[in-house]
């Protein structure tokens, strides 16, 4: 399909769509009592494949076709013998489970499993069809390959397909084999998957990249989506998009844009039976008919649908997450062809300008209005799936994590550029829970692509039917082009070219906002047009650790969003001994550096926060790591949201990540949330007490400054309150308390109310602590927060944190960051050392 390219065919397009949504709904009839019936008379039949049925087989690159492995008789028992698989699945995890390889995620193991990438894999099924299948069209549905297959069913070649993400299928009636006997209805599947691309240039946008600072060299491969067998009439339907319009009365009009094939040789006349009700709701079922011709091949259809009082999906912090079912019956005569169920909302998404801004800093409205309501974006990055090997996953960890985000007070997950798109659970969950999805439609972590015309015209294609198959979910609000791609790109012009073809593409097919690219504010991308204040990836107190303390770098940020804010930290106790031997788990052993643990910044962080390292013990390290994590993160969202409107959303760099690692998450890759998820969950509160502070070190004789805030992100105002400010020393002593009266708090504010200035610091020896509570007019919680500080100097602790950034320097620089050996004395023969034997175990230094 040719993408539209030009704004003169997207208006064409959208002038069509209007036309033909007027011209249907003249037609619309109500139908007759019964005809309802259609949707329970559903001829199409599902049978998944997916399961522990499965085979698998390891070949040379290209011997499985020479030694004739796609011949196998079907009747055959060969493949009894071959190994256990399960589809939906991955090599490595198949592997994994019947002992081919060691577990990849512990120790130092994924080095020991690279020879896996170098072969490849041949997966087999055998299924027995013994239904008649007359007048019907059988396919193949496979969801999802990655990377690269062929597929053959009982030695017919069914076809090849290359791209992580997109679906496919194959018609098999011709090949399919039907009786009523076992041996003469037994068929055989197999699908080779190719060894993986090493490149990711070569096919960036159609595979995760398995390069980043979180990963090591492990490319990962598999059926990693169900293969399903579906059997309809001739006249089928292929997908459904309800492109839903609020109209200025309040009413709504459903457009069921209905893509329909007719597999036959002459037209037919069919019958389209469309209904729609509240999901999640109760609602009066609306339902209509309108019959067409089809003709022979592929067409579009229209069907419109008022609904005079909808009910409107919200983000749960705004409203209630309304949802419909849509469900449309295919119909010739008596006899139903096809049937589709799809989940919808009906909400509307818009851009404003973020206030304070020109239009000489930033090029795009940065400020997302869902049903014209301000959605202030409480997020972090997702950093999934739940596990790079997704054989590993199931749904009911999705639903967990989805459960944790809400309860974080998170109202948006983001999707970015080094992740893939998600699973269809993934989305169906964040409906249902009132979480929004910022989604980088395909992976493109890298900005330097091929100038390959087909490569990228088949990166768009691969984009356009990820978003096809995602758009009627009403989570989806934003859709982004590019992640970091421009701070790696050689031609900006080029890179962010393609960018906007990229996003023209997607914007024919959904009405949702497009930004190119994340961050935008590099010099690469001031070279491509971009401004100097789109947006800020709020990473460089990580990788410049020492430049300067947390509070004296957050406050010099001044941008309207912020797509990440990166802070690092270690797994608890209990989760790092399901990945790191026992022999290396302290002082940190070479695993910690294998699993991405920074050792110098992670003791960094902790001095910035405490004041010392804490690495008196393994278990102090842990707790001070995650701590410092939350406290970082706590102050920084903090900060950023009492800048609104200015700045309209946050998002933390990562929620989880997608192996057990020393990173990002706040959530480890067991579904536990490290200490730090209670401080983001506390700064994220909807409505927010917050006290604004310049530093975190005080002199004993000098008073405490500071303000009072209250940042509201609900639709709601509150009156008669009270605010209780209390201040404790490091023995838990009061040293003031006092209570405050707020008239009244306005809906979607960010506000200060008072000041602070308190002299009773001459008794703190070392911390002390800051205690607030805003309270309804009945004593009622609204919300709670607490902070603690330290005493000690500013300027003193900025000098040592700068000598700590200077020793790092100084062993870093002989190495590349992703040398973990860098801090293995024994490793590296430095300082006098050397690693001798395979029986010693190298410890970090200075632990």
């Amino acid at each position: 399909m040719k993408k539209p390219n030009t704004e003169n065919m997207i208006r064409m397009a959208k002038c069509l769509i209007i036309a033909l949504l007027s011209a249907i709904s003249c037609c619309n009839l109500y139908a007759q009592p019964g005809s309802i019936n259609s949707h329970k008379e559903n001829s199409q039949v599902v049978r998944d494949l997916s399961g522990m049925r499965w085979k698998m087989k390891m070949m040379l690159p290209g011997e499985g076709v020479k030694q004739g492995l796609h011949e196998l008789p079907p009747e055959d028992i060969e493949t009894l013998v071959w190994n256990i698989a399960e589809v939906p699945g991955d090599v490595f995890t198949d592997l994994w489970k019947i002992g081919a390889i060691e577990d990849p995620y512990f120790g130092r193991n994924s080095v020991k499993a690279q020879w896996v990438q170098q072969y490849e894999w041949w997966y087999s099924i055998q299924f027995n069809v013994t239904e008649d299948i007359s007048d019907q069209v059988v396919r193949l549905d496979f969801e999802g390959v990655d990377y690269s297959c062929d597929v053959w069913l009982n030695g017919h070649h069914l076809g090849r397909h290359e791209g992580a993400f997109s679906p496919f299928s194959f018609d098999i009636n011709d090949a399919l084999r039907v009786s009523k006997h076992r041996l003469e209805s037994t068929n055989l599947l197999m699908v080779k998957l190719d060894p993986p691309p090493q490149v990711n240039a070569k096919v960036a946008g159609k595979k995760t990249p398995w390069f980043g600072d979180y990963w090591r060299d492990l490319i990962p491969f598999g059926i990693w989506r169900p293969v399903k067998m579906v059997s309809t009439g001739k006249v089928r339907i292929k997908d459904v998009y309800a492109n839903t319009i609020i109209n200025e009365d309040e009413t709504a009009e459903v457009g069921l844009e209905l893509s329909v094939e007719n597999t036959s040789d002459v037209p037919k006349e069919m019958t389209f039976i469309a209904s729609i009700e509240g999901k999640n709701f109760e609602s009066k079922n609306i339902t209509v008919e309108l019959t067409k011709k089809v003709k022979p091949g592929l067409h579009k259809f229209v069907q419109n649908i008022h609904v005079e009082k909808p009910k409107l999906w919200w983000p749960w912090d705004l409203g209630k997450p309304n949802l419909y079912k849509a469900r449309i019956s295919v119909k010739e005569g008596q006899v139903n062809h096809d049937f589709r169920e799809v989940t919808f909302g009906i909400r509307e998404v818009t851009m404003a300008w973020n206030p304070g801004f020109t239009k000489d800093e930033v090029s795009f409205p940065r400020t997302t209005l869902i049903n014209g309501k301000n959605h202030f974006i409480r997020s972090a990055c997702w950093g999934g799936p739940p596990d790079i090997f997704v054989g590993r996953t199931s749904p009911d960890e999705y639903a967990t994590l989805i459960k944790l985000a809400k309860e974080a007070n998170m109202n948006n997950i983001r999707i970015f550029g080094w992740h893939p798109p998600e699973i269809p659970e993934f989305y169906e969950l964040c409906d249902e829970a009132g979480l929004t999805v910022w989604q980088d439609v395909v992976p493109l972590g890298t900005g330097n692509l091929p100038r390959d015309q087909k490569l990228l015209d088949d990166i768009i294609h691969e984009a356009v039917l990820v978003i096809k198959e995602r758009r009627n979910h009403p989570s989806l609000i934003m859709m982004e082009g590019g992640e970091e791609m421009l701070l790696r790109t050689a031609d900006p012009l080029f890179a962010v070219g393609f960018l906007e073809a990229l996003g023209d593409s997607l914007q024919s097919y959904v009405k949702l906002p497009f930004v190119p690219d994340s961050p935008l504010t590099c010099e690469m991308s001031q070279k491509a047009g971009f401004k100097p204040k789109e947006a800020v990836h709020a990473l460089k107190y990580f990788y410049s650790m020492g430049f300067a303390l947390m509070e004296d770098w957050y406050q010099t940020l001044d941008y309207p969003i912020v797509p990440e804010f990166a802070i690092t930290s270690v797994p608890s106790v209990e989760s790092l001994k399901k990945f790191i031997p026992e022999d290396e788990m302290w002082p940190p052993g070479l695993s910690w550096g294998h699993h991405w643990a920074d050792l110098d910044r992670l003791k960094m962080q902790n001095f910035d926060v405490f004041g010392e390292e804490r690495i008196g013990s393994l278990e102090e390290f842990v707790n001070a790591t995650q701590d410092a994590q939350g406290i970082i993160f706590q102050n920084g969202i903090e900060y950023f949201r009492r800048h609104k409107p200015r700045l309209s959303g946050i998002a933390l760099c990562h929620f989880i990540t997608y192996w057990p690692d020393m990173k990002w998450g706040i959530v480890d890759n067991y579904q536990q949330p490290k200490r730090s998820y209670d401080f983001v969950k506390k700064a994220y509160q909807p409505l927010l007490v917050s006290f604004n502070f310049k530093k975190r070190r005080w002199h004993n004789d000098e008073a405490l400054k500071g303000e009072i805030w209250v940042i509201n992100d609900f639709y709601t105002n509150y009156k008669n309150c009270k605010i209780k400010f209390t201040i404790e020393d490091d023995k838990g002593k009061v040293l003031t308390s006092s209570n405050y009266d707020v008239a009244a708090i306005a809906e979607n504010s960010a506000k200060k109310f008072f000041d602070i200035d308190e002299d009773i610091l001459k008794s703190v020896d070392k911390k002390f602590f800051i205690k607030l509570q805003l309270m309804d007019k009945k004593g009622n919680e609204l919300s709670a927060n607490d902070y603690f500080f330290l005493i000690g100097d500013q300027a003193t602790a900025t000098k040592q944190f700068n000598g700590m950034r200077e020793k790092m320097q100084k062993r870093n620089g002989k190495y590349t960051y992703g040398n973990y050996l860098r801090f293995f004395d024994d490793m590296t023969r430095q300082n006098g050392k050397d690693y001798k034997s395979g029986v010693e175990k190298p410890k970090a230094s200075d632990y």
